[in-house]
């Protein structure tokens, strides 16, 4: 089995969140960072972690950070150094590289230099926090591309003790129901607990319940519009 190579490049907790993500699933993470501290909190979880200055080329070259798959540049506190380090990677031949920006400015330079490929971590939970803040229904969500986005919702009350089937996601509200989290009040130690475990695919006679997460995948406005029709 060959497994993906990728450098982290910047381990605060941005940087490190993704590395650690991306070695769950079985990547071989490469994690660079010019703070020792940082890197000796992440070298057990990952596949090589080390202390390095990345705006240095040949620092950079010896670690041949040319084989890696892609590279993701987190980091945070010194844009300039963003920028170098994103500057060595293209010389160096990098594949693919990812970049961190905060903001539209910092953006518009990655753009100029030529990275396609723009983090805005600042921007995103922005977006998520007023998604909620807006909408107390929607619990979490995956924004896509062209206005499409995979969201966790409370069922609404007009679902609640209907079966899929009769709800008719795809037709009525061109919405594709993913799956369904389901609690669970569960005995252990001689207390009772909740646990959520997923139902996996329902099936059409699957009757929806109020503890249940409802993951669906369609527009933002059919997902929305979903909500509001079914409220009561």
């Amino acid at each position: 089995m060959v497994f993906s190579k990728f450098a982290v490049i910047g381990v605060g907790r941005y940087g490190a969140n993704i590395a650690k993500r991306l070695a769950e699933k079985g990547a071989q993470v490469f994690c660079f960072d010019n703070s020792e501290e940082k890197i000796e909190a992440i070298k057990d979880e990952v596949a090589f972690a080390v202390s390095l200055d990345t705006t240095d080329q040949k620092a950079l070259a010896s670690q041949n950070i040319v084989e890696m798959d892609a590279a993701v540049v987190a980091i945070g506190e010194n844009f300039e150094a963003t920028v170098l380090t994103c500057v060595h990677l293209m010389d160096l031949g990098v594949k693919r590289i990812i970049a961190r920006a905060s903001g539209a400015h910092q953006t518009l330079i990655l753009e100029k230099i030529g990275i396609t490929e723009i983090l805005t971590p600042e921007d995103e939970v922005a977006f998520v926090v007023r998604e909620q803040l807006l909408n107390p229904s929607i619990l979490s969500f995956l924004q896509l591309p062209d206005d499409y986005e995979i969201a966790e919702i409370k069922p609404p009350k007009g679902t609640v003790g209907r079966t899929i089937d009769d709800i008719d996601f795809r037709n009525k509200y061109k919405l594709t129901l993913v799956t369904l989290k389901r609690e669970y009040d569960v005995k252990k130690d001689g207390d009772y607990c909740v646990e959520k475990h997923v139902v996996g695919v329902p099936n059409s006679d699957t009757v929806i319940e109020s503890r249940d997460t409802l993951v669906v995948f369609g527009t933002e406005k059919h997902v929305q519009r979903f909500i509001d029709i079914n409220k009561v």
